[in-house]
């Protein structure tokens, strides 16, 4: 059974940076594209951030392209989003989904077409 658990969010200042970890149990990352999500409170949910199976491949949503950074250990089957320079616009719960390579249809930043999801992690950040 697939799982995904994420960690690292709090409360962080304006201007500050944070690393979210998503950790998948019960099958190897290898097999799974993965992304990031988040949903401010009376918000839809959004895409922020998608890393291939390989590793070789990132995505990453306008609002944080130039102060993010993706990456997964294989090792540890963890996926990685770090974040910097953060705003106050920047605050949600933060979800990391997964799917099977065989089932990926290539729209990385279509919440939909993953399979897996973890419960989130709360992000604030402060003015």
């Amino acid at each position: 059974q697939v799982r995904l658990v994420e960690s690292g969010g709090g409360l962080v200042q304006a201007g500050g940076s944070l690393r979210l970890t998503c950790a998948l149990s019960g099958r190897t990352l290898s097999d799974y594209h993965t992304g990031w999500f988040r949903q401010a409170p009376g918000k839809e949910r959004e895409f922020v951030a998608y890393i291939s199976y390989t590793g070789s491949i990132t995505r990453f949503a306008d609002s944080v392209r130039d102060r993010s950074t993706i990456s997964i250990d294989y090792a540890k089957n963890m996926v990685y989003l770090e974040m910097s320079s953060l705003r106050p616009e920047d605050t949600a719960v933060y979800s990391c989904a997964a799917v099977e390579t065989g089932t990926y249809t290539g729209r990385y930043d279509y919440a939909s077409d993953y399979r897996y999801w973890g419960q989130g992690t709360q992000v604030t950040v402060s003015s």
